[in-house]
């Protein structure tokens, strides 16, 4: 559900796809042929979120801020694994930020970063354009291969035809 908080609706392009059981709340912009899938929540509360065209944030993801100065920016063509948790961060475009993976605030993910399932981003993380990132606390353990860019465009553009598919069925 799309929320107002103190006045503040979120601003939601018409092909967004937001689940039925998702919750968007606040002062949050969902850009072209993003997605929010199921029991997800985005909470732009205290500070403001931003989501890039073409990036989905995967079932039970939680998105949230600080108010010290640190919003949560998520570029275009992000993918955010199921149960994932970002928190007052900024994730450049073209990204894939694993299964129950956390980044916390003030961490910067660049350009074509892999985040691995389960790994823990520490607050002022600064990653390198094309890095993976593994472990708790996460750290770049390699550069991400030929293969791994596959994954990531291959997993965007993937999720963007299924939005589409998802919001023409909440029209029917």
């Amino acid at each position: 559900m799309i929320h107002a908080y103190r006045g503040v609706v979120p601003k939601v392009h018409p092909s967004v796809f937001v689940a039925h059981s998702a919750d968007v709340i606040g002062d949050v912009e969902l850009a072209e042929e993003s997605g929010v899938w199921f029991t997800s929540v985005v909470r732009g509360d205290v500070n403001f979120i931003r989501i890039g065209r073409g990036s989905n944030i995967q079932d039970g993801t939680v998105i949230h801020v600080n108010r010290r100065g640190t919003p949560t920016i998520v570029e275009e063509y992000v993918t955010v694994g199921h149960g994932a948790r970002l928190h007052g961060c900024h994730v450049k475009s073209h990204c894939l930020i694993g299964i129950g993976a956390v980044v916390l605030d003030g961490a910067v993910i660049e350009e074509e970063c892999l985040v691995a399932a389960g790994a823990v981003v520490s607050p002022g993380t600064k990653a390198p354009r094309g890095s993976v990132l593994m472990g708790a606390p996460a750290r770049v353990t390699r550069q991400v291969t030929d293969a791994d860019l596959d994954l990531i465009h291959r997993s965007a553009r993937n999720y963007v035809a299924l939005a589409a598919e998802y919001k023409a069925m909440q029209g029917a």
